[in-house]
């Protein structure tokens, strides 16, 4: 075979987990897009007959591949594509699928902040991480918790742009754990502000964070932002799906190399 033949399964189920390095591009259940794996999720059949996501591609049997958003899980589901890929009206595909995934994305956010976290690569509490965003080396990422207060993420932000202007933009925040998530992750109570540096904990806890907005189709959501008067405006998410790279560092405006927002 050749061409597209050579990296898509003609009837849009792969053989099986991937084996080694290169894994193929895959075709969309849903959308008939070829997209690279890590912008799908792989689905299996369960030995019930249940469609189960295999987040980390490793479950055996064939699999069924869909763009990694929220609103194409959810359209698989009601137009049965499911079913059709695996071709058995017995497949189950519940309307809670996508709900489950977001579950399962969150969970392995906060797992990898947690590890992050052990790694060094982490900062808590209001006053580090203002001391963090002055030093040097700068911070990789903004926490903060979704259910506290704008103001001390208000504050933070002026701090960003002080020191570095309209490249703020470059900087990502991280607000979509809640203060009882971000306890959970970091083993401490009420952390509302936390700051990523450098490190390589750091690239792993964007890169999840990047999968699970995603997911929920918030890739063109404002972040960091630009600024005007030491208020965060808004700046795009960029287009990175589940790339990681290693995380620029927000200390320097001229490092040479643009920071995926996430």
């Amino acid at each position: 075979m050749s061409g597209a033949a050579e990296t898509v399964e003609a009837d849009g189920l792969d053989s099986g987990p991937a084996r080694g390095r290169h894994t193929p591009a895959r075709t969309c259940i849903v959308t008939r897009a070829v997209r690279p794996p890590e912008e799908m999720i792989r689905f299996v059949l369960s030995p019930s007959g249940e469609v189960v996501a295999d987040l980390k591609g490793r479950l055996p049997g064939r699999g069924a591949w869909v763009s990694a958003r929220r609103t194409a899980v959810a359209e698989a589901v009601r137009r049965r594509q499911f079913q059709r890929a695996f071709r058995t009206a017995e497949a189950r595909a519940p309307a809670e699928l996508p709900d489950g995934i977001a579950a399962a994305l969150r969970a392995d956010l906060r797992q990898s902040l947690a590890l992050a976290n052990k790694a060094g690569c982490v900062v808590a509490g209001f006053a580090k991480v203002e001391a963090a965003i002055g030093e040097p080396a700068g911070i990789s990422g903004l926490i903060h918790a979704r259910d506290g207060s704008q103001d001390g993420l208000r504050k933070l932000r002026a701090a960003l742009y002080r020191r570095l202007g309209d490249a703020i933009s470059r900087v990502p925040v991280l607000d979509d754990l809640s203060n009882e998530e971000l306890d959970m992750a970091l083993g401490r109570d009420h952390v509302i502000h936390a700051a990523l540096v450098a490190g390589v904990g750091s690239a792993g806890c964007l890169a999840r964070w990047r999968r699970l907005r995603l997911f929920e189709d918030a890739v063109d959501t404002t972040e960091a932002g630009s600024a005007d008067h030491g208020e965060a405006g808004s700046a795009p998410h960029d287009e990175t799906g589940f790339s990681t790279g290693a995380p620029q560092v927000a200390g320097s405006r001229d490092d040479g190399t643009p920071q995926g927002s996430g």
